[in-house]
C-alpha cells in the first residue's frame, strides 16, 4: 500500500463486510476472524445423500451433483456476502469470494469433467438496470481459478418474470415456469455443465434453467451456489 492510500485509510477506512470492524492491511472484504468463521455447508463433501442441496432437486430435475458454499440465514454473513455484493453492487467482492470457493475447494472431485460453467441469465432489462449480473460475476472467477469455459450466451432468459422474494414456495415455481430457453442445443450436447446462482431457497430459478439446458442430448448436470437458505 501507497503512503497516499495508507493516510487515507486512517480516515476512510475499509469495513468488514460481516462485522463492520476495520479491515487490517492483509485482509480483504472480511476480517480474518470472519473468514475463519464463513458458514461453509461442506457439501461438496457429500455425495447424494445427505446433501440438503441435492434434495432440493431429488425428484424434480436429473442433478449429478449439487452443492452450495455457504448457508444462507437472516443477519448471517453468507446474507452479508450476498447481499453487499447482489445490492451494493461490489463487484470486487464477488470476484474474491468466487476465487476463495474455487481455491479452498481446488482439489474437489465437483469440478472433475466439467466443460462449461453457465451462470442464472438475468433478463437483458434487469441486467441494463443493474449492471451487472451477480451470478456471472462469481461464477466468472471461478472459471478462471479452476480453469473451466464460462458459458453465458447460449442459455438466456427470453421472459422477464418479477421478483422471487417474498413469493412462497409454489409461487415462484410458476413465476419461473418457461422463462429460460436454449440457443443452440448442438453446443451443450454431450457436456459436463455447472448451473450456477447466487442463493439456492427453493431451486424454482434453477429448475426452469435445468429443463431449458435437459433439450440439449445427454447433458450432465451439475448445480452449484454461492449460498443456501436454511430456513
Amino acid at each position: 500500500m501507497n503512503p497516499f492510500k495508507n493516510l487515507l485509510s486512517l480516515f476512510y477506512p475499509s469495513l468488514c463486510v460481516g462485522c463492520g470492524a476495520a479491515l487490517m492491511q492483509n485482509e480483504q472484504f472480511v476480517c480474518l476472524d470472519c473468514l475463519h468463521n464463513l458458514p461453509k455447508t461442506n457439501y461438496h463433501l457429500h455425495d447424494t445423500a445427505n446433501n440438503p442441496a441435492y434434495d432440493r432437486f431429488a425428484g424434480k430435475i436429473p442433478v449429478q451433483q449439487a452443492a452450495a458454499y455457504l448457508y444462507y440465514s437472516k443477519e448471517g454473513l453468507g446474507q452479508k456476502l450476498v447481499g453487499e455484493l447482489k445490492y451494493q453492487g461490489n463487484v470486487a467482492l464477488g470476484n474474491w469470494i468466487g476465487t476463495y470457493l474455487a481455491h479452498e475447494w481446488r482439489n474437489s472431485e465437483f469440478w472433475t469433467d466439467v466443460d462449461y460453467i453457465i451462470p442464472v441469465p438475468l433478463h437483458p432489462k434487469k441486467l441494463k438496470k443493474r449492471g451487472f449480473n451477480q451470478a456471472e460475476v462469481v461464477a466468472r472467477a471461478i472459471a478462471t481459478e479452476r480453469h473451466i469455459s464460462l458459458e453465458t450466451h447460449n442459455l438466456y432468459r427470453e421472459k422477464a418474470n418479477t421478483t422471487q422474494t417474498k413469493k412462497s414456495g409454489f409461487e415462484r415455481w410458476q413465476n419461473t415456469q418457461g422463462i429460460f430457453n436454449v440457443r443452440n442445443a448442438q453446443l451443450f450436447e454431450n457436456k459436463c455443465i455447472i448451473l450456477f446462482d447466487d442463493v439456492l431457497t427453493t431451486g424454482a430459478t434453477l429448475e426452469a434453467c435445468a429443463h431449458a439446458l435437459l433439450q440439449c442430448k445427454n447433458i450432465q448436470l451439475r448445480i452449484l451456489t454461492l449460498a443456501i437458505t436454511t430456513g
